[in-house]
């Protein structure tokens, strides 16, 4: 298979690979709503949605890596056409590994406190619990998960397009489309800082409308790639 081809087909696989288990938590878990509920609550669904759950948000952490691959390869092959690309390719991959840290957290940590939140007895447990459940939220998935893995997501995503549309390997409203979707990706930072400044004001679903476009932007990439046999002045 042609470096193009199989750059497209890790593509797709990973966006597909996001699109499936985030559906499902949405359906099963009320996922991303659920965050905005009192903590007990969100520690007591958890709990019942037992290893299922838990699998599912395995999945949603892990079904993403093959960008890693494909964002290497990419850069690799844009290198010639971009002095900046290398460190922006790391940027890139530093963005998804962040954000399957964030996810990861929903495997190994928040089973744990939900264990323990539902077999406590006394208030003064479930108090401590509900503490350790924001400190770790907070770090694991706003900083690094949301905050650092979107904004990183972001700057690569515009770099990348950018020198993809100069070098002519995709089309106009294609490049335009990953700028739209990393401008308003970008604006969903708003309600991360709500999480500490509760007067900053509130963007209402960038972040579901932006990483949707995100990531249909990346199949319809992935499909462009598929569809070449050759890149212009590309040996992809």
């Amino acid at each position: 298979m042609k470096t193009g081809k199989l750059i497209g087909l890790l593509l797709i696989l990973s966006s597909t690979g996001v699109f499936v288990p985030y559906t499902i938590l949405t359906f099963t878990f009320n996922y991303p709503n659920i965050l905005r509920e009192e903590t007990g609550l969100v520690l007591t669904r958890f709990h019942a949605g037992g290893s299922g759950l838990i699998f599912t948000w395995l999945a949603f952490a892990l079904l993403g890596s093959p960008l890693i691959i494909s964002s290497s390869l990419l850069g690799k092959q844009l290198e010639k056409h971009s002095k900046h690309i290398r460190w922006i390719t790391t940027i890139g991959i530093a963005g998804v590994v962040v954000q399957m840290i964030g996810l990861l957290r929903w495997v190994f940590v928040v089973p744990v406190l939900a264990n323990q939140y539902v077999s406590a007895l006394l208030p003064e447990e479930r108090l401590t619990i509900v503490i350790a459940f924001k400190v770790m939220h907070q770090f694991a998935g706003v900083l690094l998960g949301e905050h650092l893995g979107q904004l990183f997501t972001v700057l690569w995503t515009v770099f990348t397009t950018a020198t993809l549309l100069k070098t002519g390997i995709i089309s106009k409203w294609l490049a335009w489309w990953g700028f739209v979707a990393s401008f308003v990706y970008f604006l969903a930072q708003a309600d991360l800082l709500a999480t500490v400044i509760p007067s900053f004001p509130l963007i209402e679903n960038a972040g579901f409308i932006g990483s949707t476009l995100w990531l249909i932007w990346l199949i319809l990439v992935g499909i462009d790639f598929l569809k070449k046999d050759q890149f212009p002045g590309n040996s992809l």
